[in-house]
């Protein structure tokens, strides 16, 4: 039996490479696994396809079955129409127990760029779904995504992996702006500028169903991309004092110099507008507001980047003892996996080894009761013990060395050995 994974994700590629290599639909999915059948009929197929990540999961009875990394990614090329070295470097392959390591990982969001995130286990358990829809999956597939779901629920249960955010979107909007508003979708967002920081925390608040979403730049083009990837609406840079006053939250990231917003800018706005609480994120660095606007009124809540980093390092240094504890359940639950997948491999020939010495032997000591009819109860039990004996300490050194092997991986090679040398099938 064996295992294996090529992936590229969130650590070896960029998400130029990623967004080529992913998989865009349910639909693409199920052509994707229609070729994969037809290309490697002996293999069973998973998918999964994020945002951050792209793996594919290969598992074969035989070992040379086993595509090679260079094939999977000739699929991968093929399917869509891009050159192979334009990401063949990008690609990571991993066999046996290190394949099933990285997807218990994966699954209970230790592999994750936010720690302890939830979606990842919903993706893991639909890309096994898709797989089981496309009939690209089999016993040994549906085993190991199986046992990932299990392993992702110990995760969860035993340890506090998943409490305490520690991306700067997450903590910008589940724990800062939580505390200041109970929903999202009734309120105006005001975007000032285009960062990844800014993106990445604006797509956590439309997760959460934002109203309004207007963004201001001075280079038009920043603005429409941004309205096209986000939807709302793009306004001149002369209107941002009119939309300071309106927004009810404010996310900002021009890389001016020096801050573009002073507390007596501020005041007057706030003069202008309803004295709804604002909540500000200033991922500027430098600041783009100026720290004073937090004191203009009561309901003014500013926060810039020291913050925001400064609450992910402390929830992240919390998590260090359940970073440990997670490893800990997924090493125990890899080598658990590993156990019984090689011991179905080796079970059935150690056992019908067993049997053919056994078989063997019962049939020469009846010969040889036969020839000695003199022999009493007592003396035959004796010689039938012994030669129990001898057969067992024969059989001992090769069925030991099988299941040593079996620990570092399905012993193949002596499998095969085995079946030929006594004739097993």
């Amino acid at each position: 039996m064996n295992v294996q994974v090529v992936y590229c994700n969130h650590q070896t590629a960029d998400l130029s490479v990623r967004e080529k290599l992913a998989f865009a639909s349910e639909a693409e999915l199920l052509r994707a696994y229609d070729a994969l059948r037809a290309r490697f009929p002996a293999s069973e197929h998973v998918v999964v396809s994020t945002c951050n990540r792209v793996e594919l999961y290969t598992a074969q009875e035989a070992a040379g079955d086993a595509p090679s990394t260079r094939e999977l990614a000739q699929f991968f090329s093929e399917f869509h129409d891009l050159p192979i070295e334009a990401f063949l470097g990008d690609l990571l392959a991993r066999t046996g127990t290190e394949a099933v390591r990285h997807l218990f990982d994966v699954a209970c969001s230790i592999d994750s760029m936010v720690l302890g995130e939830s979606q990842i286990v919903s993706q893991v358990k639909s890309a096994y779904d898709i797989a089981t829809k496309g009939n690209a999956n089999g016993p040994l597939t549906n085993a190991l995504f199986q046992r990932a779901l299990t392993v992702s629920r110990r995760v969860r249960t035993e340890t506090r992996l998943s409490e305490g955010r520690i991306s700067i979107a997450s903590v910008a909007v589940g724990e800062f702006g939580r505390n200041i508003f109970d929903r999202f979708d009734d309120k105006t967002i005001l975007v000032i500028g285009a960062g990844e920081m800014a993106e990445e925390t604006l797509r956590y608040l439309q997760n959460e169903g934002v109203g309004r979403i207007v963004v201001v730049y001075r280079t038009p083009e920043n603005s429409q991309r941004l309205v096209h990837e986000f939807g709302g609406q793009a306004q001149p840079w002369a209107d941002l004092d009119m939309w300071l006053g309106r927004a009810n939250i404010i996310i900002s990231t021009t890389g001016a110099d020096r801050p573009i917003v002073d507390a007596e800018r501020f005041r007057k706005v706030r003069r202008r507008g309803a004295g709804e609480p604002v909540f500000i994120l200033d991922l500027g660095a430098p600041r783009d507001f100026d720290p004073a606007v937090a004191e203009v009124d009561e309901g003014v809540f500013l926060y810039d980047i020291d913050d925001l980093e400064r609450t992910c390092a402390q929830n992240r240094a919390a998590r260090t003892t359940e970073i440990a504890r997670a490893r800990d359940i997924v090493e125990e639950e890899t080598a658990r996996f590993m156990h019984d997948v090689y011991h179905k491999a080796t079970g059935p020939i150690i056992q019908r080894l067993r049997e053919r010495w056994h078989d063997v032997s019962r049939q020469e000591l009846e010969l040889l009761f036969r020839k000695l009819p003199d022999l009493d109860s007592n003396d035959q039990q004796a010689i039938e013990r012994t030669v129990e004996r001898i057969v067992n300490k024969l059989l001992h050194p090769p069925l030991e060395t099988l299941r040593d092997e079996a620990r570092d991986g399905t012993p193949h090679g002596l499998l095969d050995a085995v079946r030929r040398l006594f004739h097993l099938h």
